[in-house]
């Protein structure tokens, strides 16, 4: 079987690993001059650092699972995290539950309520009871007060913005699961991973072991169109390649293109799906990287619930990772999600920059513009999904309208957050899929 996949992102480069080593024949395209989608790398003091933070949980099997499978398992580092909130104009450490008992931005009973309220909600199981609420409807109901209101709000407004009041609970549930499973022990610090040699280490491998098993992996090289099987089966990718369109024709293809990019190159898509499709807005994600030759602040990753600083996180990468890597740099990432019709997203990244400093003294009062030796931008239109109520209900299904046409792409991950764990899980998922469709002649395809 010959198999085309538009994208080489995590979803993407996993399936086709999977589709190689069962014997097919995969032809992988990448518009961007690079492999790895939000997980790529750019060259920060001589070593590689993804455009977008990064960092590894210990419950995230599928990449864990993936990178032994590819030899690289010793490659996977593991390092206390060290978390800091910013609140009313001070910071808080709020890395453990010993720390959130002393978080005096709330009074202490708020304090004592709200870590039994994240172990109750840690404890939930049956997730799509969640479904028709909001995070917000449900944490003003179910927390509410102080603990609500000058942490969990802002947290969402900062995330979120306009459409904070919008993203269901099954959100906010999939993120407590996650940060509790990272943790040695419910009083215990978080522990996160990273591998040494950056996440290119295991882009690099699964696009050598495509190669290796006959597949390709070609960059700059947008699809501009997917045609429908014809009366023989085929389906069909135009693409342009050194300036030239190209068609070629496969058995079935793989799309992980964003939802509202689907239309853009798939014809007469049936309303059902194209509804579905439509029915998730993105946010971008907009990331000022900073290599200062100073610590910004003590923490590794610095919650923002504050109106009074126009982004929403600091992760100062170098608080967790050795800046050594990094030619002694001090590595920081600042990092927003933003509409795209946001103000803010639509600064150059001159005056981008230039607004963010400004804030910086607020968390070193030592913060001087001179500490800041080289500046990084990266944007991202299709960063963050945002996923409302009864989600289940209206989620694109993998199987599009069209035979032999499937997607796979961040809006179908769910209830967990986007993430490159997931993205793996779902192409490993989609490639077994696409198999067993074919071992049964296609005659069992559906599309919901």
């Amino acid at each position: 079987m010959k198999v085309g996949i538009v994208g080489a992102g995590a979803a993407g480069l996993a399936a086709a690993y999977d589709l190689c080593r069962a014997g097919h024949k995969v032809v992988v395209y990448e518009s961007a001059p690079f492999i790895g989608g939000q997980a790529s790398t750019i060259p920060v003091g001589g070593y590689p650092l993804e455009r977008g933070y990064h960092h590894l949980f210990t419950n995230d099997r599928s990449i864990l699972d993936l990178m032994d499978e590819l030899g690289l398992g010793d490659a996977m580092g593991w390092y206390p995290s060290s978390v800091g909130t910013y609140v009313d104009g001070g910071l808080h450490k709020t890395t453990t539950a010993f720390d959130l008992l002393r978080f005096n931005a709330i009074p202490i009973y708020e304090r004592v309520k709200m870590g039994l309220f994240a172990l109750r909600v840690q404890r939930i199981k049956d997730w799509q009871g969640l479904e028709p609420y909001t995070a917000d409807e449900w944490l003003s109901q179910k927390l509410g007060g102080h603990a609500y209101d000058v942490l969990w709000n802002p947290l969402l407004r900062g995330k979120f913005g306009r459409f904070y009041g919008e993203v269901g609970m099954p959100w906010f549930w999939s993120k407590i699961q996650t940060r509790f499973a990272s943790r040695e022990g419910t009083f215990a610090k978080e522990v996160l991973g990273y591998p040494t040699g950056s996440f290119d280490i295991v882009f690099d491998a699964l696009s050598s072991s495509i190669r290796s098993a006959g597949g390709e992996v070609r960059i700059e090289n947008p699809v501009v169109k997917i045609s429908p099987p014809d009366e023989s089966g085929q389906t069909s990718i135009r693409s342009i390649a050194d300036d030239k369109e190209v068609v070629e024709t496969y058995d079935c293809v793989l799309s992980t293109v964003p939802s509202f990019s689907m239309p853009s190159i798939l014809d007469d898509i049936p309303d059902s799906y194209l509804n579905r499709l439509k029915s998730v807005q993105y946010l971008a994600a907009v990331v000022v990287i900073l290599e200062l030759d100073h610590p910004l602040t003590n923490f590794y990753w610095m919650n923002i619930a504050s109106d009074d600083v126009p982004f929403l996180g600091i992760i100062e990468h170098t608080n967790m990772l050795p800046k050594e890597w990094y030619n002694d740099r001090n590595v920081v990432y600042l990092t927003n999600y933003l509409h795209r019709n946001d103000e803010l997203f639509n600064l150059s990244p001159d005056e981008l920059t230039d607004l963010y400093l400004e804030h910086l003294p607020k968390f070193n009062p030592d913060f001087d513009r001179s500490w800041v030796k080289e500046v990084h931008y990266n944007a991202v239109s299709a960063a963050q999904p945002i996923i409302g109520t009864r989600y289940g209900e209206l989620m694109p299904s993998h199987r599009t309208p069209f035979e032999r046409i499937y997607l796979a792409n961040t809006t179908q991950i769910y209830p967990e957050d986007r993430g490159t764990n997931y993205s793996i899980r779902m192409g490993r998922q989609v490639a077994k899929m696409i198999q067993d469709d074919a071992a049964a002649g296609w005659s069992d395809w559906r599309s919901n």
